[in-house]
């Protein structure tokens, strides 16, 4: 049995962020429906969120709604779940519903949380069409900076 990792840089996008709010807040927002509604994906989308079952075999599913009207289905299927720590889950639609894999840890540094989130796609043509076709940095950043925005509004 090779043990061996698999370098899989070359077709992953990664981004970590530092949250002024403590761990078990970040969870929170990132696992209850009624949070994640309210700030989750780029600019101008807004959800519609039909399930949220945060647990392995658990599943998300819900429909972001874009700026120009366009609604987009999404499909999350958990397949670990450590509370406050890390969750880890496939993501896609209904007709695809592993279009990639994700990684989001949780992690305290003092009263501020450190968030990493890390998807790794099937091939690095899939990662650039992504990244190309949809902005999917650009989409990362802005959900992370709803998120920033959101937390500080419920902590005042």
């Amino acid at each position: 049995m090779n043990n061996a990792l698999i370098d899989t840089s070359d077709r992953e996008l990664s981004t970590t962020r530092v949250f002024d709010a403590p761990r078990e807040l970040v969870w929170e927002v990132w696992t209850n429906p009624k949070h994640i509604a309210l700030w989750w994906g780029p600019n101008g989308f807004t959800n519609t969120i039909y399930s949220m079952d945060v647990r392995p075999g658990g599943v998300w599913d819900y429909m972001m709604h874009g700026p120009d009207g366009v609604d987009y289905p999404n499909i999350v299927s958990y397949l670990e779940v450590k509370k406050f720590e890390k969750l880890v889950y496939d993501h896609g639609d209904k007709q695809n519903p592993k279009m990639f894999h994700v990684t989001v840890t949780f992690e305290s540094i003092g009263e501020k949380t450190q968030l990493t989130m890390r998807m790794v796609f099937p091939t690095k043509a899939a990662r650039d069409e992504v990244v190309e076709k949809y902005g999917a940095l650009e989409g990362q950043n802005q959900t992370l900076n709803k998120l920033e925005i959101y937390l500080h509004k419920i902590k005042e």
